[in-house]
């Protein structure tokens, strides 16, 4: 299994992460680099990602980078 990430502008268009990801082997650690990672690329353009399992979406919606309330 691959887990990746898709990165989006709020208009949920995909845009270049402004930090490079990798393919992980697990949850886990896609969502540990997303927890360390995620001012950088709000930051570089992004403001929601979608975690995906070998290309399935994993959540319901995809997940603000902004906080509550933004």
């Amino acid at each position: 299994m691959a887990w990746t990430w898709r990165f989006e502008a709020a208009d949920g268009s995909e845009v270049a992460p402004s930090v490079e990801p990798e393919e992980f082997t697990t949850q886990g650690d896609a969502e540990s680099w997303i927890g360390e990672q995620w001012r950088a690329l709000l930051a570089g353009g992004t403001d929601r990602v979608q975690l995906l399992d070998d290309g399935k979406e994993v959540y319901p919606r995809p997940m603000s980078l902004h906080a509550e309330g933004e």
